[in-house]
């Protein structure tokens, strides 16, 4: 038992923190029915701001502390929930996109501001250490232990015992009661998201001075509050807090083994995921109902069906797409980078859009498609075209994985299950031999045959494969598949009632999307030589997410417009600064489409608003009335 208590006690300090930054987000999610993807990024931007105040502007630490946890993370609380409010009639998508966006645009402020070179930040708290047993214990670990301990008992106690506590437990049962009786539902709300913020912002100036200061190791390491948060079945809070410090304990017990086992390298930091996903697929499915939203779901807007655009408008796109070689010169290159990652996003689109299935771990199949088509092309010897089509049923299988628990799970659930999926397969497998190998490097030839290896054939070779993933996307969606997909999406229940096999239609979009995108990685790998986990992280899924939720609505054209912003704009950017912060962009876009998703900027119909509210008042004045009496 000796050897394990140095583990445990340091599992108990990571662990009180994962907890700590679990009940936060339980909290805005029990009281809004938002999900905060941007958890990890608020708390990665809270532990930059204490290193500027205090080890920058030379702050006293107390105070530079006070500036982040009081007045930094309240403000930053009560914009979320003005955001979180504006989103109550929004789909589950859109939902997912704004905090997603919120994500991407805080880490990518904080790496355009600081860089992304991991930057040292000093201890604050006593560095003393008293030995206890047989083992010795440090100040600053007691203090973080306590301090999370007090945070966690004291929220618990406010719920039970104070007025205020009583209320916001009401505004999750009953929002309108709770308005009927004097109390207002959005300051009770604002006040949960000030306190879920401020956890964060203490999760993440705990943990910098043990890790140094990165945005993307800090935002992964706080996300690991998700696999707390679903131990507390995402709605009890000691539950959380009591989760959190059980995978505390347990990652740092598996790193005991880790020395003797290397393959296990990725398990400590992999374990909250392991136990996310595990807990979603095992928890009843009436413990994983969704937290109400405050207002109701407004009608999907009609889509449009891919193939019935303008037929000039494709002519052109195709002609020109055609034309690139002999136009640009030495740039094919990025073209090629441009019509590939287009089908990857066409198979994102065929599998978000079309039948709403929320999947946070696209970049997974595409990097399991290049893993594969290595192995069968360079490795294998096998023919490229061969080893292509390999790619992609190789992915497929991923891809129906990834469906079981879309299966029983859907909206925000399923989106938390594949995000923690794709962050699983990145910290467990990327790095062996099935995929990428220790050394994160293999091979991917292009085609040898016919000049197809130049830049321009396999522009051609990689236009083609692009055609053919559009004409499977329209035959899709013109099909009685494309209907039932469509039917998914609006009502998977009035399926069910018409005697459709619900599960079957999840699984083989997961599949076919899955293969398209499997084939791209491949094509990816090919276009620099070599395949490697760079390009493919969890992250790149949400980036990929959020710049096609602002590229449009058209089935086939917003693949292209979201292909050209993350590939040609970066690649004509003559400003540093410009390319430094798209990731911002790219979040507040996303912030802002999700917002217009529910009509809130729709001009006409807050014009007929304005109109008929002036029309009832102009019939209740009283020199209306009085000139209606007169005519009489």
């Amino acid at each position: 038992m000796a050897d394990f208590l140095p583990f445990i006690i340091v599992g108990l300090v990571n662990g009180s923190v994962y907890g700590l930054a679990g009940m936060g987000l339980v909290l805005t999610y029990k009281t809004s029915g938002l999900f905060n993807f941007s958890h990890g990024a608020l708390a990665a931007g809270a532990a930059y701001l204490f290193y500027e105040l205090r080890d920058q502007r030379r702050l006293p630490w107390p105070v530079a502390a006070a500036i982040c946890v009081f007045v930094a993370a309240p403000l930053a609380g009560a914009g979320i929930e003005l955001l979180a409010r504006r989103l109550t009639s929004a789909t589950t998508a859109a939902k997912v996109v704004a905090t997603v966006g919120l994500l991407l645009a805080t880490q990518g402020l904080v790496l355009a501001t600081f860089g992304a070179a991991t930057l040292s930040s000093a201890p604050f708290l006593p560095q003393r250490a008293y030995r206890i047993g047989a083992v010795y214990v440090g100040v600053e670990q007691m203090i973080i232990v306590a301090l999370t301990l007090v945070a966690a008992a004291g929220l618990s106690l406010f719920f039970r015992r104070t007025r205020l506590g009583i209320a916001t437990r009401g505004v999750v049962d009953d929002p309108v009661l709770l308005g009927l009786g004097g109390t207002d539902p959005v300051r009770i709300r604002r006040r949960s998201w000030i306190v879920g913020t401020a956890f964060a912002a203490v999760s993440g100036i705990l943990l910098a001075p043990a890790i140094g200061l990165n945005a993307g190791v800090l935002t992964l390491l706080v996300v690991q509050a998700y696999g707390a948060a679903a131990l507390g079945a995402f709605s009890s809070l000691p539950m959380t807090y009591a989760g959190g410090l059980f995978l505390g304990i347990a990652a740092a017990i598996s790193t005991k083994y880790v020395p003797d086992f290397p393959s296990l390298a990725g398990l400590p930091s992999s374990l909250p995921f392991i136990v996310l996903f595990v807990v979603l697929l095992a928890l009843p499915k009436r413990r994983l109902l969704e937290a109400p939203a405050a207002g109701g779901n407004r009608p999907r807007p009609r889509r449009a069906v891919a193939g019935r655009q303008m037929p000039l408008l494709g002519t052109i796109v195709a002609a020109a797409l055609i034309a690139v070689p002999h136009v640009v010169g030495a740039r094919v290159p990025v073209y090629t980078n441009f019509v590939i990652l287009a089908l990857v996003l066409l198979s994102l689109r065929l599998l978000v859009t079309t039948s709403g299935q929320v999947s946070l771990c696209h970049a997974t199949f595409a990097a399991v498609g290049a893993a594969t088509f290595s192995h069968l092309a360079a490795g294998a010897g096998l023919p490229w075209l061969v080893a292509l089509l390999g790619a992609g049923l190789v992915a497929a299988p991923v891809g129906a994985v990834v469906a079981i628990p879309a299966i029983r799970l859907s909206g925000l659930y399923l989106a938390v299950a594949t995000f923690g999926f794709g962050v699983l397969l990145e910290r467990m497998v990327y790095g062996t031999g099935l995929m990428f190998g220790v050394r994160g490097g293999r091979l991917a030839p292009r085609p040898d045959v016919a000049g197809l290896g130049s830049d321009t054939g396999f522009y051609y070779v990689c236009l083609l494969a692009l055609a053919v993933g559009c004409l499977v996307v329209i035959v899709v969606e013109r099909t009685r598949l494309g209907r039932l997909l469509r039917g998914l999406a609006d009502s998977p229940a009035a399926l069910m009632t018409l005697g459709v096999e619900v599960s079957t239609t999840r699984v083989l979009v997961f599949c076919l999307s899955a293969f398209i995108a499997g084939t791209a990685g491949a094509l990816l790998g090919a276009l620099t030589g070599s395949v490697g986990p760079q390009g493919f992280g969890s992250f790149t899924s949400l980036v990929w997410l959020c710049v096609l939720a602002i590229s449009g609505s058209a089935p086939l054209g917003s693949a292209f417009v979201a292909a050209g912003l993350l590939v040609l704009v970066p690649a004509y950017a003559d400003s540093p600064t410009l390319i430094e912060y798209q990731p911002v962009a790219f979040g507040v876009a996303a912030i802002v489409a999700a917002v217009a998703s529910t009509g809130a900027f729709d001009v006409r119909r807050r014009l007929a608003r304005w109109a008929a509210a002036s029309d009832g008042r102009r019939r209740r004045s009283p020199v209306a009335e009085r000139s209606a009496v007169g005519a009489a």
